[in-house]
């Protein structure tokens, strides 16, 4: 997670990152997931060059290093999640190759066609899908991936209660086919799409958030931009629970062909 405006739904970015830094993960996902899309990639060595883009505190960054030869930087805007991202690899002695730094999405501290593999689990939006695919293409080798997860309609008609909550949180969701089509449209092959399970939803995201909650409701009680975030969670876990056959998050991996 990282956003640029400093503020998500009018609530300090800061606040909310320092709430995240309680839980293991940032967004929906898990091991096995980053392996399945991992699994796409093609001729990665140990002089490969590979970027986590809005890493968070590292929970899939960690997971690709001890199955990806290659350094990794992991890039993200605040800087608590880059601190903790940082102690992460060095209890796991990965910290030879494994880098966190604090930075801005739509300045990207790489040459042109240095990296490797582009990599962002539930991130892209903070910049917006296309911009993402279309600004940080040029930061690849020809023959370099972009592996992104996305959060995506599943139908194309859905009740008015979700599709209104989407549109005034993040209006780029779109169609799993329509996402493609931006893809290719950016100059990538689309290599592989797959759908997250319910799992990397419920017990990997919502289920942790639970204890996060309790932290913070001690440590914040009686503030009103808490019990605003706090409220919010919940309303977005119950949309989830009502409608998740319509909606949610999308692994994209391509391929930069020219």
């Amino acid at each position: 997670m990282s956003n640029e405006n400093n503020t998500i739904l009018g609530i300090d970015v800061n606040l909310i990152c320092e709430f995240f830094l309680n839980t293991e993960r940032q967004g929906p996902g898990s091991p096995e997931v980053t392996l399945k899309a991992l699994s796409f990639i093609d001729h990665l060595t140990d002089h490969s060059r590979i970027a986590d883009l809005g890493c968070g505190t590292g929970g899939q960054t960690m997971t690709l290093a001890r199955h990806a030869p290659g350094q990794i930087t992991g890039l993200d805007f605040f800087p608590g999640f880059v601190e903790r991202f940082n102690h992460n690899a060095r209890v796991l002695n990965l910290q030879e190759r494994v880098k966190g730094i604090v930075g801005s999405m739509d300045a990207l501290p790489f040459g042109e066609e240095e990296l490797d593999l582009i990599w962002s689990e539930g991130a892209i939006y903070n910049i917006g899908f296309e911009r993402g695919l279309n600004e940080w293409r040029k930061y690849l080798k020809t023959g370099g991936y972009v592996a992104v997860s996305e959060s995506s309609w599943f139908t194309e008609e859905r009740p008015a209660e979700i599709h209104d909550f989407w549109m005034s949180v993040y209006e780029e969701i779109d169609t799993i086919p329509n996402k493609v089509a931006q893809i290719q449209k950016a100059g990538y092959i689309p290599v592989a799409t797959f759908i997250l399970p319910e799992y990397c939803w419920t017990e990997n995201y919502f289920t942790p958030l639970v204890k996060a909650r309790e932290i913070f409701s001690r440590k914040y009680a009686g503030n009103k931009t808490v019990e605003e975030l706090i409220s919010f969670q919940h309303h977005e876990a119950e949309l989830y629970r009502k409608y998740k056959e319509f909606y949610g998050y999308v692994f994209y991996i391509a391929k930069k062909i020219k």
